[in-house]
């Protein structure tokens, strides 16, 4: 924590740089409001202890200053007991708290501390908000395949209605960019997305991300916070990789939906949601109920409308799309093009990781690559193993090289006979048969 005292006495703010300092914090000190604004727009400081008489600046103009200039601090103001309304007018313009002189050493550290809270709860509020922002952006559906523009038509019909959906299909088919769609063709499109990979948080800690808990609920949990589900509220909440859910998280999913309420952990409060449920899967959800691994009542549930995402391999017409769209995104690389070779080997890979894996190839191509032509020597190994050399018939190989022969001996059939050392008439038999006039 970083602290700042503005203090014109010199003895108290040696005792409290001290003090403070063997409590563990980063401490600078101004004697007046000119060091102290210097001071604050130099470096970010947590909290800042204001004196209120000090000369230059008072601790009032000091307050207004970073209300205007919105220095992102919490104040708390040390005043004498003459001018305690004061403190209380400077608490109005957004001081955190105040304490009159003289004040106890522990009381001050204890009031820092809760200072210091506020101020990381704003910041996070403010990442959050960010990440809001971030994760209710348009998507960029790039495709030109009818099996695609098929489930983009069925994405607006489905968006009108509140059933949860489920997304299926492989890992990189772009499930989430479709959720993203389902949620901006909606009437929530102004509220929040909010997704969360439930195969990528630890069994441990996933019920308190999408549930949130109360302050003591469990060994680390100082303070209360809200989950994810609270968080999306009036807007779109998007699970990842659902089979990934415990058989007790199974549970209390289904409870939401049917219920549109919910307890944080260690809770005892019901809160209502209002939110659109849009999952996902990569395994066969039919089957992970057959094997009893994931719950047939929620199974129905969030099937009620359900989306297959066809495989890259399965529409390929979608890759020159897609290579052009990352290239032209990684604006430091725009002016490197593929050859026609390298085109020819990712059109013919399988992409078991499909777009995901095409963005990675494409991104590691552009990195390494020596200039500003990709040819299939900046493709990684594999690529290059799985590419198939089309087969040529023996019939194909010798109609090639009498073609050959013949540019070379001018269309003299004679002479292009000499040179492959047949006769003529056999020439003759073998270009009628191959259709060449």
């Amino acid at each position: 924590m970083k602290v700042l005292i503005a203090d014109d006495d010199k003895n108290l703010r040696k005792v409290l740089m001290n003090e403070l300092s063997d409590e563990g914090f980063d401490v600078d000190a101004a004697g007046n409001g000119i060091k102290t604004m210097e001071l604050l727009e130099k470096n970010e400081h947590d909290v800042l202890l204001l004196d209120l008489n000090m000369p230059g600046l008072n601790g009032m103009d000091v307050l207004k200053k970073i209300k205007d200039i919105e220095i992102p601090t919490e104040v708390i103001i040390l005043t004498a007991h003459a001018t305690v309304p004061t403190a209380v007018n400077a608490m109005k313009l957004g001081a955190y708290d105040y304490l009159t002189k003289p004040f106890e050493l522990e009381v001050l550290i204890a009031v820092i501390e809760k200072a210091y809270e506020k101020k990381k709860l704003l910041s996070e509020n403010l990442l959050l908000k960010s990440q809001i922002k971030r994760h209710s952006e348009i998507p960029n559906i790039i495709t030109k395949s009818p099996i695609m523009f098929e489930i983009l038509e069925t994405v607006k019909k489905i968006a009108v209605s509140d059933l949860p959906v489920l997304i299926c299909g492989e890992s990189g088919v772009g499930k989430e960019l479709v959720a993203k769609a389902i949620h901006n063709a909606s009437d929530r499109a102004e509220g929040p997305f909010i997704p969360i990979n439930c195969g990528a948080i630890p069994e441990t800690m996933l019920e308190s991300e999408i549930f949130g808990h109360e302050k003591g609920a469990f060994t680390g949990a100082y303070n209360r916070k809200l989950g994810l589900l609270e968080i999306a509220n009036n807007g779109t909440f998007f699970l990842d990789e659902i089979c990934e859910l415990t058989s007790q998280l199974q549970g209390k999913l289904l409870r939401v939906i049917e219920t549109k309420s919910f307890f944080r952990v260690g809770g005892t409060k019901e809160i209502g949601v209002d939110v659109k449920f849009v999952s996902a899967t990569n395994k066969d959800l039919k089957k992970e109920v057959e094997t009893g691994n994931f719950r047939t009542d929620l199974y129905y549930r969030i099937s009620a409308l359900t989306l297959h995402i066809p495989p890259l391999r399965e529409r390929k017409e979608d890759i020159p799309l897609l290579v052009e769209h990352t290239i032209r995104n990684n604006t430091a690389f725009k002016n490197k093009k593929l050859t026609k070779k390298a085109f020819n080997i990712l059109s013919e890979y399988a992409w078991p990781g499909n777009v995901r894996e095409l963005q990675n190839v494409i991104h590691r191509a552009l990195l390494l690559s020596r200039n500003n032509v990709i040819g299939p020597e900046d493709l990684p190994a594999d690529l290059i193993a799985d590419h198939k050399i089309p087969t040529m018939r023996l019939e194909d190989i010798e109609r090639e090289h009498i073609l050959k022969v013949l540019r070379e001996a001018d269309g003299q059939r004679g002479k292009a006979a000499e040179i492959l050392d047949i006769d003529p008439k056999t020439l003759y038999r073998k270009l009628s048969a191959y259709g060449i006039k």
